[in-house]
């Protein structure tokens, strides 16, 4: 009986699990393994955030393989030589795996298929994460696409979708050692700030798909204008499922153009075109990281190496984090991602635009504080929503381009639904005042909810004089 491991990392499914189906067409048994080494991904190892997720999202997943004989056999690094231990105590002679594209993860991935190969293993990889391999779609001049459209063009033109590798019924239990517990890990945090977590998410590929569902029946039909509504359940609410691996982009093509577009139904094809859209987007962050690995780090627009960001304010920073700036849409979305790990997205272009524009700091420290706290923290996505907001990136919306969050908030929450359920204590400020109390003194007064930090419109003028004098 021959023997192979399957090396899960955010791949957490069995369902168009490409390296997992491999495995078990070439082999009797196959040993599900998980190798925890944050360290080999520094500087941008999981945050708090994303390690409550993992460790409940592993635990589902030996759940599932518990339930077809088998179970997830957990490890600590450092990898190759854990791998190596593995093949050892299960006596396998092939390892299979789904790729990821972070710097620093292809990188320590090429070093050990190399070396596993030189010891005479079979070390095979497969696409399982995306639509498109970050260097399939390329330009008429073969160089990476920089901008959203054309990519997405491209990329939608060449889509070719297919049927989803099923889900194996049974696995042939494994005759090695078990491995540690999942506790032994330490994911989870030893200070209980994750109970609103256990409220809004359900992690797995059974909650993956449980959550795609509901979108499917009652989110699609208007997602092209719910979707920027942060007072409406109007988003997939799929980022972290996806993350993680849960679920994959092919699934979610496939059942879109299954179940929506050859059912004939205008408004729903017209909010699965929309959807996908917003999967295209996943596919170009994770484009621009690979063809520019610096992304995390480094601006995509080098003009703005020369820019003058204002100086390192602690005292900003932290009351941008806690959701007391004064500026009612911003601290809702700060306290929306502490409570739950999650904002919505129209509402992290706003917190961030306030960050980098009217508090004039770095975009790394916001995109530091989202790593940390966002359940769906994903580096491609991450890095290149700050720089688009920050105006140093590819494609990005202009530096002068800065939101203004009355007007934003008025507009996408009217009647300050949003607000008033993640900054109780303006909850009964009439709606003429919920994005702007600053309007009437006694209202700050009687709330306790502080006066703005920064005059929006003066700062505003400060962040465009900074821009005019940055080096052509």
């Amino acid at each position: 009986m021959t023997t192979a491991l399957i090396w899960f990392r955010r791949d957490l499914r069995l369902a168009d699990n490409p390296a997992l189906m491999a495995a078990l067409e070439a082999h009797q048994r196959v040993v599900p393994v998980y190798v925890h080494a944050p360290d080999e991904e520094a500087p941008w190892a999981p945050g708090a955030a994303s390690r409550w997720w993992l460790h409940h999202s592993l635990s589902a997943l030996d759940a599932e393989l518990r339930e077809r004989g088998s179970s997830l056999h957990v490890a600590r690094g450092p990898t190759l030589a854990t791998l190596r231990a593995l093949l050892r105590i299960h006596d396998a002679s092939a390892i299979y795996w789904n790729r990821l594209y972070e710097p620093a993860i292809r990188a320590r991935d090429t070093r050990i298929k190399q070396a596993l190969i030189d010891d005479g293993i079979d070390a095979c990889s497969f696409k399982a994460g995306v639509l498109f391999e970050p260097w399939e779609i390329r330009t008429g001049q073969d160089q990476p696409y920089r901008v959203f459209t054309p990519f997405w063009r491209k990329a939608r033109s060449q889509l070719q979708v297919r049927p989803p590798l099923p889900k194996p019924e049974s696995l042939v239990p494994s005759a090695g050692k078990a491995g540690l517990r999942l506790a032994e890990l330490e994911l989870l945090p030893r200070i209980r700030w994750d109970r609103g977590f256990h409220e809004e998410w359900t992690p797995g590929e059974m909650g993956g798909h449980a959550a795609f569902d509901r979108f499917l029946g009652s989110g699609l039909r208007d997602y092209a204008d719910a979707r920027d509504r942060p007072d409406r359940q109007g988003t997939s609410r799929l980022s972290a499922h996806l993350h993680f691996g849960e679920i994959s982009p092919m699934q979610i093509a496939w059942t879109l153009e299954e179940r929506v577009h050859q059912a004939g139904d205008s408004a729903r094809s017209a909010g699965a075109e929309s959807f996908l859209r917003e999967i295209g987007w996943r596919e170009f962050s994770q484009h621009l990281l690979f063809n520019f690995p610096h992304m995390p780090e480094q601006n995509l627009n080098p003009r703005f190496d020369d820019f003058r960001w204002g100086d390192e304010d602690a005292v900003a920073i932290r009351r941008w984090q806690q959701g007391r700036t004064g500026i009612p849409i911003i601290d809702a979305g700060m306290r929306e991602l502490w409570a739950t790990g999650i904002m919505h997205n129209r509402v992290r272009m706003l917190v961030a635009s306030f960050l980098t524009k009217n508090l004039r700091q770095h975009w790394l420290h916001g995109a530091r504080w989202f790593w940390e706290t966002l359940v769906d923290a994903d580096l491609a996505n991450n890095s290149q929503g700050w720089q688009w907001t920050a105006g140093c990136g590819v494609d990005a919306s202009p530096y002068f381009r800065i939101f203004n969050p009355v007007s934003q908030s008025g507009k996408f929450d009217p009647r300050g639904d949003y607000v008033r359920r993640w900054v109780p204590e303006l909850a009964g400020v009439a709606a003429a005042l919920i994005h702007q109390p600053w309007n009437d003194p006694a209202v700050l007064e009687a709330t306790g909810y502080p006066a703005p930090m920064v005059d929006l419109g003066a700062s505003r003028a400060v962040a465009l004089a900074a821009y005019q004098q940055m080096p052509r």
